[in-house]
């Protein structure tokens, strides 16, 4: 049954806001988020399959050298991917952007099933990567685009989530199955997103941006409803996309005063630690850890444990994270991660010095359980946040650029030399590497990290400025 407009009186001499039908909202969002999930197996492949492919019997045996490269490699990509998928989505529209996207994943996903060398699953993952770091664009802005400001955090928060199933259901099939079925189910994915999100409206924002706004008028009847009266929603749409339209930013404009000085800093400190956390260095490599570690649990088994915390954990985040403020919970996460690291550093410490750890087996599974947790209360999502929240309009969109380019140069980084200096320095050295980084992060939020909760994007430039005090005392 169609919910109806409904207006309740009057608030300060403004009608209240209208409420528009949710069911189109949700449908829409999930069907975007089926990239998320093929975002999330390609991200977690590595994982179970990389092992398999050390084996001396594998179809195809590879070091651990060019095991990293196959990791890493997606990061490359996606750093190729996400540069012009923002001016792509806004020329062609984000409908026909995301349904372009799926062709790097079924493209990758063919030739993995294919390949009979190793270059050419180098090219795949490459390939994959660049679906991956454009897919990290625009699903987001798509799904902001067409949830009305009563669903926008939780079908804001639906992709961060259908990554982490797309994480859990590769460490499931991973181990259930082999490479081939592996790689055929998860380009399967991408046949059902293309599947359900072609019947799915274009963004109405973009629309209107395009002076369409007939077109934009239908859009918004599918995701509102047809009693919903869209006139004032697109009104609003068109005065914020004239206003754009008259700002042009550069980057000189993200340096020019403190409050962007300050606001620069804080978003890639964020993105800085959230990568050289280890986090990619985890998901992509969970199971060779387990196997290391010698751990009473099937590695297999314990990854997938973990994945399961993650993908709950993220929801807890996502209810938690309007309550409980950016910071504490920043704080809270990156103190609980040095904390675990700490914890498996010392395990393998023990562990490579011969001591005996029989007792000991649960602690990798807690370590590392823990350390997820943390990551998703905290690390994970809400640097992504605040690169929304702590930057002006007219700079967002480079300050974007320059952030998920840093990102994505972070995660190749890490996973490239995690099995380098897996080796080289030991696993317990290269945990307690990761542990420090985790104490330096815990101050730099505690100094430099503005707190964002419940603050309009005035207030947040006037905090950045300089001007709390002066606008707390004055009468």
């Amino acid at each position: 049954m169609e919910e109806r407009m409904e207006v309740s009186g009057m608030i300060n001499g403004v009608p209240a806001r209208q409420e528009g039908r949710k069911l189109w909202q949700y449908l829409a969002s999930l069907s975007a988020c089926l990239m998320a999930v093929g975002v999330g197996t390609a991200l977690a492949w590595t994982s179970p399959v990389l092992p398999q492919l050390y084996e001396k019997n594998s179809w195809l045996v590879i070091t651990e050298e060019q095991g990293s490269w196959v990791s890493s490699l997606l990061a490359l990509g996606a750093i190729a991917g996400a540069v012009p998928s923002g001016p792509m989505a806004d020329k062609l529209g984000r409908k026909k952007t995301l349904l372009l996207l799926a062709a790097p994943f079924l493209l990758s996903w063919v030739i993995i099933i294919l390949a009979s060398q190793l270059w050419l699953i180098y090219v795949a993952r490459f390939i994959v990567g660049a679906g991956v770091g454009a897919a990290c664009v625009v699903v987001p802005t798509y799904i902001s685009e067409i949830a009305e400001t009563s669903t926008r955090g939780s079908l804001g928060a639906m992709f961060q989530l259908n990554i982490t199933v797309g994480i859990l259901l590769a460490f499931v099939l991973g181990a259930v199955m082999n490479y081939t079925a592996f790689a055929i189910v998860c380009a399967l994915i991408e046949v059902g997103f293309l599947a359900s999100f072609m019947w799915m409206p274009e963004s109405p924002i973009w629309l209107v941006n395009q002076k369409r706004k007939p077109e934009a008028t239908v859009a918004m009847a599918v995701f509102r409803g047809d009693s919903y009266d869209p006139s004032e929603e697109l009104a609003e749409a068109q005065r914020e996309a004239e206003a754009a339209s008259l700002k042009k930013s550069t980057v000189f404009d993200l340096v020019r005063t403190v409050a962007a000085r300050k606001a620069l800093l804080a978003s890639l400190g964020g993105m800085f630690f959230q990568q050289l956390s280890g986090i990619n260095a985890v998901i992509f490599y969970t199971v060779t850890i387990f196997q290391a570690a010698g751990s009473s649990m099937a590695p297999e088994i314990s990854s997938i444990i973990v994945a399961i915390v993650q993908m709950v954990t993220t929801v807890v985040a996502a209810v938690i994270v309007d309550r409980a403020g950016r910071k504490p919970l920043l704080i809270l996460s990156s103190s609980v991660m040095l904390i675990s690291l700490v914890a498996l550093g010392s395990y393998f410490n023990l562990k490579e010095s011969e001591s005996d750890v029989s007792n000991l087996g649960w602690l990798p599974l807690t370590s590392l359980t823990l350390f997820m947790i943390a990551f998703s209360i905290g690390m994970g999502p809400i640097p992504w946040m605040l690169m929304g929240e702590v930057f002006p309009a007219e700079t967002k969109a480079v300050a974007s650029g320059i952030a998920v380019m840093l990102n994505w140069f972070l995660v190749f980084l890490v996973t490239k030399s995690f099995p380098m200096m897996n080796k080289g320095l030991g696993a317990d050295v290269t945990f307690w590497i990761f542990a420090t980084i985790m104490a330096i992060a815990t101050g730099f939020i505690y100094f430099f990290v503005p707190e964002t909760k419940g603050k309009t994007s005035q207030e947040i430039q006037e905090e950045l400025q300089g001007n709390v005090r002066l606008n707390k005392t004055r009468p």
